[in-house]
């Protein structure tokens, strides 16, 4: 269900946030966006997205959008979670720019005109980062800090707080990348894999006023498998074959030294011993194993060639004059 008001049809920018039980935040929340885009010389929206709440959440969105113009209201059937209630909103966007942030009144919306206008420097994402991070150490701010560190090693992308969603983005970008799970902290790196120019600038941060933050230790497991994927997805998504041919050498290691030992048994043992099927055995699985996955990669190659010429593969690109 979706609040619509009497916001002009195609707003230059659309600000995002996502919610899940802010009843307590979302009156400040909206005054705090309005005010801080008081003086944007565009036009805007502010869509506020219902991730499935609990408490009375949507009927306070549902009173700011029939209370100011530009305020929309969406409403998720579920809890799906941060990350698909961000793509939701996205999906529901008409601005040429859009700046996600969170709910919980941690992000700054006064920080929204300055992403917006390095936006226009030139760059596809500008992500921000909160230098003076209001949050506990241990349950938030070291396993932040070990799970950047790990995304910049394995990425190649040098954004210093992943998980920031205070973000602004072009139209465009939105529209060629595709997020699920908790994705939300890999953008810079998805973005950088449609060849997307990134940059990042220093935002405020507050601690929470209103409301129970909605992450904890158990999320980092969620993360690293998360990381794991979009490893695969962004080094391999154009060859799968080579993934799967990687994925299956450890396999036909272990086949060839499980033959040797049968080798060896063969040779040194007693005939009784010798003619043992658990080496052979054993290589065969291990083969069998290997040649599964190469097929994978086989059928994995033949469905993306089938989808190539109307997948939108092709790199951003920029005319210099």
């Amino acid at each position: 269900m979706r609040v619509e008001t009497g916001a002009p049809l195609e707003p230059q920018l659309s600000v995002v946030a996502p919610l899940y039980n802010e009843a307590d935040n979302v009156e400040p929340l909206v005054q705090w966006i309005l005010e801080a885009l008081g003086t944007y010389p565009g036009t805007f929206e502010v869509i506020l997205v219902d991730d499935g709440s609990r408490d009375d959440t949507w009927s306070r969105i549902a009173g700011a959008a029939a209370a100011h113009p530009a305020i929309h209201g969406l409403r998720l059937g579920r809890n799906v979670g941060q990350t698909a209630a961000m793509m939701a909103g996205f999906d529901h966007a008409r601005g040429r720019v859009v700046v996600s942030l969170d709910g919980d009144l941690q992000n700054d919306p006064r920080d929204i005109p300055m992403l917006v206008a390095k936006l226009d420097e030139g760059y596809d994402l500008v992500c921000g980062w909160r230098q003076q991070r209001q949050d506990k150490l241990i349950l938030r701010k070291v396993p932040s800090w070990v799970a950047n560190r790990l995304i910049r090693r394995l990425t190649g992308v040098q954004i210093t707080d992943n998980g920031c969603s205070l973000k602004a983005y072009r139209r465009d970008l939105l529209d060629r990348i595709s997020l699920y799970a908790e994705q939300h902290r890999f953008i810079p790196a998805l973005s950088a894999s449609v060849g997307a120019r990134i940059t990042e600038l220093p935002v405020r941060h507050h601690a929470r006023r209103f409301g129970e933050s909605k992450y904890g230790i158990s999320r980092t497991v969620k993360v690293l498998v998360d990381l794991f994927t979009l490893k695969m997805i962004t080094t391999f998504r154009s060859r799968p074959l080579v993934g799967f041919a990687l994925a299956a050498m450890p396999m036909v290691a272990a086949a060839l030294a499980f033959t040797g030992l049968w080798v060896y048994a063969a040779t040194h043992f007693t005939p009784l011993k010798s003619e043992a099927i658990v080496f052979p055995g054993a290589a065969l699985l291990w083969l069998g194993a290997a040649f599964y996955l190469a097929m994978l990669g086989l059928v994995a190659e033949v469905a993306l060639s089938s989808e190539r010429e109307s997948a939108r593969e092709f790199p951003t690109a920029w005319e210099v004059r």
